[in-house]
């Protein structure tokens, strides 16, 4: 088992590694500047640390490597005999990070 965090970005938590890259929700900071997050639970060979709600003096630090748009999504509404049809495309923003390390 190697090391990892739970870290919580954009309503959503993440298991992360470092040398891990993860999309997360959209933040606005520039491609190449780094990120630091609270880590919520922190696990390695030895021992597992959970926080209440934090781990405290733990950071996991990472890099942003690139903001971009998902794939795009098809939302089509049908109703049988009545000729409804809508159809509508929904393209997400995402932040593309790099995990460096988990600092204890």
């Amino acid at each position: 088992m190697t090391q990892f965090a739970v870290i919580k970005t954009g309503g959503k938590q993440y298991v992360v590694r470092p040398g891990q890259t993860v999309r997360i929700e959209k933040v606005d900071i520039k491609e190449g500047d780094s990120l630091h997050f609270d880590a919520l639970l922190v696990a390695d060979d030895s021992s597992v640390t959970v926080g209440t709600p934090i781990v405290s003096g733990t950071k996991v630090n990472a890099k942003v490597v690139r903001h971009a748009r998902d794939k795009k999504k098809i939302i089509f509404r049908y109703h049988a005999k009545t000729r409804y049809r809508k159809k509508k495309g929904h393209r997400q923003h995402f932040t593309e990070i790099k995990i460096e390390d988990v600092k204890k």
